[in-house]
């Protein structure tokens, strides 16, 4: 049985959403929109139609779509996902915009990305600051491998380091700090939809059960102090009701020009201070 693009299309598009369809159509016939609108009576062979009707069960029972594309867009990039790795939200852009603030008068910074999953943070900030020196650290081989191969797509040179946040950095200190780490409490209702049970969970919630989901946020804030050279700063990303703890937090340790900053949501996605 063949099938040709346009019906593949339609004939989804009545079981997931119209643009899911498209590009899962795309990404079976290995073409692209323009193919797709050009050449809508081609026909996709019995093996890609089996292919496609397997996706396409796959995106209607909530697989994430980035996973099922291998894709996914950061900042105007294309990064490879699995699901080894969280995959990269907009509103973490905005760790992106703060960090270049905050590197514009240093242009031989050290940076250091803890949790780096896909490696976004890591990868983008090593094209946008390309005499610095980046760093990143993650505890799954299996994320490190998808972050190393991000960053040879993107031709940037990052030091990838496995280990339990800081564990591995012996007494190195950096410019910047940035974090977008697990920060889900255990029992929060949210992971059991919007394809959140598809994802990793280690890199959504610190697994403490009745906790509040701070737990790592708290272990990077501490261990900020012995890792930040003088006046560095440290930049994390956690929950829409989280940003007064987050503060909290940094108040509690050596850090000054303390805030949070909102997404384009307006949601507070963002807190960081500056190593007094």
């Amino acid at each position: 049985m063949t099938m040709t693009l346009n019906a593949a299309w339609r004939s989804a598009s009545r079981r997931i959403d119209r643009l899911d369809a498209r590009l899962l159509v795309e990404q079976v016939a290995t073409c692209t929109h323009a193919d797709l609108i050009a050449h809508s009576t081609r026909t996709l062979s019995a093996d890609q139609l089996c292919r496609f009707d397997a996706l396409v069960g796959r995106r209607a029972s909530g697989e994430p779509l980035a996973y099922l594309l291998g894709s996914a867009e950061f900042y105007g990039r294309e990064f490879v996902v699995t699901p080894a790795v969280l995959i990269p939200r907009p509103e973490t852009e905005l760790l992106v915009d703060l960090a270049i603030e905050r590197l514009r008068s240093l242009p031989n910074a050290r940076i250091l990305d803890l949790g780096t999953g896909s490696g976004v943070l890591a990868v983008t900030l090593a094209r946008l600051c390309p005499g610095a020196l980046v760093t990143a650290v993650d505890l799954s081989p299996a994320a490190l491998a998808v972050a190393s191969g991000n960053a040879v797509g993107h031709a940037v040179e990052v030091s990838f380091l496995a280990g339990h946040w800081y564990t591995p950095l012996g007494e190195s200190r950096f410019d910047l700090i940035v974090a977008n780490p697990p920060y889900v409490a255990h029992a929060d209702p949210h992971l059991q939809g919007d394809g959140l049970p598809y994802e990793p969970r280690i890199a959504l919630t610190d697994g403490v059960v009745g906790g509040d989901g701070l737990a790592c946020l708290r272990e990077i804030i501490r261990g900020a102090v012995t890792h930040l050279r003088p006046a560095g700063w440290l930049l994390v990303e956690h929950g829409y009701n989280q940003a007064a703890a987050v503060r909290q937090l940094l108040g509690q340790q050596r850090f000054v020009e303390i805030g949070s900053w909102c997404d384009l949501a307006g949601i507070e996605r963002v807190s960081g201070g500056r190593l007094d």
